[in-house]
């Protein structure tokens, strides 16, 4: 595929104006208070597994409203701690799958916390284990647009304060540093993990690829794949709907949570990608507050990115920083 986009030296300079609703601040932060408020239990339950050099952990945590979420937590055998950790937020449609698909980070000596995705976990992979209990108005097939009339019962509202919570509970886990927590993913992923940079406070680093969940304005009729294209399909019916649906969008815009994230941080950006163009992850990269930030860049990568490269990339940087 050609490249589309704003060119490489655009890109590095593009910094747009991202709508930001006046109270963004005071709904995250009565989100996430709401949430802990709400308290619950994290249960880890030992699961067997075939391995000789990790041990895996079956864990419930609460996450929005205390609503319990999955995870798998692996860490190395035989090593001793308290361990730097890794939480790890999963692209769209997926779950955090079976034992044994996620061994790099804690091959490489991390505790590592592997998030399930809310309602997700059927589209691709091995499948996901964590229902969501809260209903939403009319919306398109997928996730983009539930709950899109108001930020209250907006879908992402609920899987950001899941990814804060998976924080928190990864820091009550014994054996783990609560001081060296950093937090990763790819695509919706990576979105997520910027949405926890922005959200959380006391993080190493946050390592988004390919980041999904950025720059809503520009992403939503520039792409026309999914799951931006989610919304347009949504807006084809919804005629005149565009400043509600947008005004919601801005409450989950990775940009706008990328301008409250102080961790190191490692982005990748593919400049092939016609799933998360280029310019969405740069707004996001741009805005990000960090001055500890770096990107890398595959020029001729579509939303794959930059795979087995990238984790060694990740690998290099967090060894650095813990």
């Amino acid at each position: 595929m050609p490249r589309f986009d704003l060119s490489p030296a655009e890109l590095a300079e593009y910094l747009p104006e991202v709508s930001e609703p006046a109270d963004f601040d005071a709904f995250w932060q009565s989100t996430i208070a709401e949430a802990r408020a709400a308290g619950g239990e994290v249960v880890v339950t030992a699961a067997e597994s075939p391995f000789h050099t990790v041990d895996v952990f079956d864990v419930t945590f609460p996450g929005f409203a205390g609503d319990p979420v999955k995870a798998w937590l692996i860490v190395p055998r035989g090593i001793e701690g308290p361990l730097p950790a890794v939480v790890e937020y999963i692209g769209y449609g997926g779950g955090r799958g079976v034992i044994g698909e996620k061994l790099g980070w804690a091959s490489a000596g991390y505790a590592h916390f592997v998030m399930d995705t809310r309602g997700q976990g059927s589209a691709w992979g091995t499948g996901g284990a964590t229902a969501d209990p809260h209903g939403s108005g009319a919306a398109f097939p997928g996730y983009m647009t539930r709950g899109i009339d108001d930020p209250e019962s907006y879908y992402y509202r609920r899987v950001y304060t899941d990814a804060v919570r998976a924080i928190d509970a990864v820091r009550t886990l014994p054996g783990i540093d609560p001081a060296r927590v950093s937090v990763a993913g790819a695509s919706q992923g990576g979105g997520i993990a910027i949405a926890a940079a922005g959200l959380s406070d006391g993080l190493v680093a946050a390592l988004p690829e390919v980041p999904f969940l950025c720059h809503f304005e520009r992403a939503i009729g520039f792409t026309d794949r999914d799951p931006y294209n989610e919304v347009v399909r949504y807006l084809s019916v919804h005629r005149g709907a565009e400043q509600r649906v947008f005004e919601t969008l801005s409450y989950f815009d990775g940009a706008n949570l990328a301008k409250r994230a102080t961790a190191a941080t490692l982005f990748s950006v593919a400049l092939m990608d016609f799933t998360c163009p280029p310019s969405t992850v740069y707004a996001a990269f741009n805005h990000y507050q960090g001055a500890d930030k770096q990107i890398e860049v595959y020029p001729y990568n579509d939303h794959e990115g930059g795979q087995a490269v990238q984790f060694l990339r990740q690998a290099a940087f967090l060894a650095a920083r813990v």
